[in-house]
This record gives C-alpha cells, sequence and structure tokens, in this order.
C-alpha cells in the first residue's frame, strides 16, 4: 500500500528560497506546492487539501498575514508557520493573532524548519509525519535512537521514557546549538508554564545523568535561552 504523504503549502515569494524550500521539504518526503505571492496561494489553498501552510509574511499582492486571516475564516485547524525577515515583537504577536501555530525569523537553518514543522505537526495528531525524522543520532561515544527510546553506550543499552527521548532528539537536532527553551516545550509538553518548565529541567538533570560516562559530553543551561548539547571533539 502506497504511503499518503503529509501535504504542504508553502507561499514564498523569493525566487531563491522558495524552490530551495521546496526541494528540502520534498527530500523529507513532503508533498509541497509553491505559491509565489499571497494570491495565489490563496487560489491553491481552496483548490485543494493541506496538512500544513508555511506561509512569508511580508509578500506581493497579498501578504503571509491577510492570508492566513482569510484562511481561518474557513478553516480554523489547518496548522499555520509564518516566515518572516521581521523579527519586531509586535510582528509576531500579530502573528499569532492571526492563527500562527508557530514563527521563524530569517534566516534558520534547515533543520530547524524541519524540526519545527514536525513539531506542530505532531501537536495536530498528523501523526505520519513521524517517517519523516531523523532517528539515529551518534552522541560522543554514545549512540541514541529516538523511536526506539535507547541510548547506548558501549554495548550497555538504557531505556528512555516518551518525554526524555523527545528532549534528547531536540537537543541532538540542536547539537552545539542553543535549544530554545519555550520551543521545547510547546513541542513536547505544548504548554511553556512555570510547571512545565520545572519538569524539563528534571528531565534535563537525568539525561545529565545518562551521559556521564563520557566527558566530552555535557548539557549546558545558556541564562535566559534554552540549553546546549556540547560534543567536544
Amino acid at each position: 500500500m502506497e504511503t499518503v504523504k503529509t501535504k504542504i503549502l508553502l507561499v514564498e515569494d523569493d525566487p531563491s528560497l522558495g524552490p530551495l524550500l521546496k526541494e528540502y521539504l520534498e527530500a523529507k518526503g513532503f508533498e509541497t506546492k509553491l505559491a509565489a505571492d499571497g494570491k495565489k496561494g490563496s487560489e491553491v489553498f481552496f483548490k485543494g487539501t493541506y496538512d500544513l501552510l508555511l506561509l512569508d509574511v511580508m509578500m506581493p499582492v497579498k501578504d503571509g498575514i491577510t492570508l492566513a486571516k482569510e484562511i481561518r475564516v474557513v478553516n480554523k485547524a489547518v496548522p499555520i508557520i509564518f516566515l518572516t525577515a521581521k523579527s519586531m515583537k509586535e510582528d509576531t504577536i500579530e502573528g499569532f493573532n492571526a492563527g500562527a501555530d508557530d514563527y521563524m525569523t530569517k534566516p534558520f537553518s534547515m533543520e530547524e524548519l524541519l524540526v519545527r514543522v514536525n513539531a506542530v505537526l505532531r501537536r495536530s495528531n498528523k501523526g505520519r509525519v513521524e517517517s519523516n525524522e531523523t532517528v539515529d543520532f551518534n552522541i560522543g561515544d554514545y549512540h541514541f535512537n529516538s523511536k526506539k527510546q535507547i541510548l547506548q553506550h558501549h554495548g550497555n543499552e538504557q531505556k528512555l521514557t516518551t518525554k526524555e527521548s523527545q528532549l534528547l532528539h531536540l537537543l541532538c537536532v540542536y547539537k552545539n546549538d542553543v535549544l530554545d527553551r519555550g520551543f521545547a516545550l510547546k513541542s513536547i509538553w505544548h504548554d511553556d508554564n512555570y510547571f512545565n518548565g520545572r519538569s524539563m529541567d528534571v528531565y534535563i538533570a537525568k539525561l545529565r545523568k545518562y551521559l556521564k560516562d563520557d566527558n566530552k559530553i555535557e548539557i549546558i543551561n545558556i541564562h535566559g535561552k534554552g540549553f546546549k548539547l556540547l560534543v567536544n571533539q
């Protein structure tokens, strides 16, 4: 039986970035349709069915926020991620008020885009997205399989809980870079409130304990930002 692919509508007017994002998402297993402005994006959306929308904010003819508001009138459920070169707080607020599920500021890495797409789809119960994710990671002397939730070290296996595995997976994706605290909380706990934050700190402590047998590895706190999985060569 042929697997049904997750369908993404990408509305991006940058003639270089749009095709590049489309090619990357298709390489990761997503069926991706590209529209070059908000008006064309609207036409494409209302002719098909999509699991996720990636909308550039600043576009000619019709901007992404206007398009999102129009779509939300008829479809409250389809997840929306905004892509924007702006980083001002009021623009972010306007995006979420228009119905955004997430917001990415350019420039961003392709790996970060994939993580956020998967997180938003997971929250919207699009379970088949799991097949698009990297599941095997080498962390110093450790090997981690996020699908099996197993951390291996010299033949010894540690079975992780679901949240431990999800958190380590995000840390691996952002290895040697900062994993934003709020993003991790929303991705795994679906809410970045104080109590979930305390819970995540406990899980971070557990992961440090699991990884303690390799002194090249450390998980550090980045004050006011999040965490960083450092793997020293």
